[in-house]
């Protein structure tokens, strides 16, 4: 599934960097970069940013290695949370910033955001999910 994730995040963006462009009333599905995380945050980092967050990955790593039990319980929302993580990031190593591509502008403007972005807004919605689940099942074993 990892692979599966990166490799098809990767293909939309080599789509983009062709050029490929498609505009609605309310979504346009254009080419921009993004030097900074989400809504440009911490820009001024520049090249520096992608090792701050390949250390951020390497620690979370070394966490998991450590607590088994966290990775086997949320290991669906870890595996699609790290696709979106280190293809984002390979992005930063190869594009020199993340390569966007979804811009709603229907009402408002919104960021411009790319499928790994959605992949991780998924699986932190999943680690919550599991999270509550997993507080509801202890208070019912504890009273």
């Amino acid at each position: 599934m990892f692979g599966i994730l990166v490799a098809l995040d990767q293909a939309i963006k080599i789509l983009f960097l062709s050029q490929w462009e498609w505009h609605s009333k309310c979504i346009s599905l254009i080419l921009a970069f993004n030097e900074g995380v989400a809504f440009s945050m911490f820009s001024f980092l520049e090249h520096k940013l992608k090792y701050v967050q390949l250390c951020i990955l390497v620690g979370v790593i070394i966490y998991l290695f450590f607590n088994k039990d966290v990775f086997r319980i949320y290991f669906y929302p870890i595996v699609i949370l790290f696709a979106g993580a280190l293809s984002n990031i390979a992005d930063r190593f190869v594009h020199g910033a993340v390569v966007d591509y979804v811009y709603w502008h229907c009402i408002f403007d919104f960021a411009i955001f790319n499928l790994a972005d959605v992949l991780i807004n998924i699986a932190v919605g999943l680690i919550l999910y599991i999270s509550y689940k997993e507080s509801k099942k202890t208070n019912t074993t504890s009273s």
